[in-house]
């Protein structure tokens, strides 16, 4: 199912293709796809990326190094097919609606989120910068991010929300006009890496990584998932949006 224009209809209906999008999300990774030592939960998110991510302890890394997930695709062997890779020697940015939140079984710390963003996230320079800072804020507390952003380019990020996360323009990737929206995953570690595939509306949505470790990911299946969701929208409404 090729990814529809957003912008044809207001963020209220939106809103709700997102929460059924969330909740299908959740119920992908739950029923299989994460290792048995990790959930997934669809959280309320209050104007942030995470449920506040600056109060959260960074893993003990001796110990997640130890704790190979039984399960999942190990990025040596099979690395995520995105367009665009890039890797960061700076670091983490130190310096600088709903979620899907996936924890871990023995202590239910997060270790990764997936965000789908939203019309609000992006209709003005504050709330684009608070989710930027949450994002690297995420990733400082060694949260893995999985990004998804079907909406335009605006004045405020005029190459996407990948460039507004990642500031490091030393990276291979290139904003095109042709593919303006952003599947991104990021894997949080001491040299960050970005695994980027732009898309645009009537494409089909790609497999996107979502890292658990350094060396593990989880492929999540954004297709068909995003079809389930769609199939929740308003009859009425799936007609606007589809030009009918």
């Amino acid at each position: 199912m090729p990814i529809h224009d957003w912008t044809k209809v207001d963020a209220g209906i939106f809103h709700h293709f997102h929460h059924s999008w969330i909740e299908e999300l959740q119920r992908a990774l739950n029923r299989g796809l994460l290792p048995n030592q990790y959930y997934a939960l669809a959280e309320q998110i209050t104007g942030r990326i995470g449920p506040d991510v600056l109060t959260l302890q960074r893993p003990d890394k001796k110990k997640a190094r130890t704790e190979t997930p039984s399960g999942g695709v190990a990025t040596a062997l099979a690395p995520p097919k995105v367009r665009f890779h890039a890797r960061s020697e700076h670091g983490v940015y130190s310096s600088k609606a709903k979620s899907v939140v996936v924890r871990h079984r023995s202590n239910h710390k997060i270790i990764a989120i997936v965000e789908i963003v939203s019309p609000g996230n992006k209709d003005g320079q504050k709330p684009l910068a608070a989710f930027a800072k949450k994002a690297a804020d995420a990733m400082s507390a060694g949260i893995h991010l999985l990004i998804i952003d079907l909406f335009p380019p605006t004045v405020r990020d005029p190459e996407g929300i990948h460039r507004i996360i990642w500031e490091d323009r030393s990276d291979e990737f290139i904003f095109s006009a042709a593919k303006p929206l952003t599947c991104v995953a990021y894997l949080a570690d001491d040299c960050p890496e970005a695994f980027i595939e732009p898309v645009a509306v009537g494409d089909a949505l790609p497999e996107m990584p979502l890292f658990l470790t350094a060396e593990i990911y989880v492929p999540v299946p954004l297709e068909a998932t995003y079809q389930a969701a769609w199939e929740a929208v308003p009859e009425y409404w799936r007609d606007v949006i589809a030009g009918k």
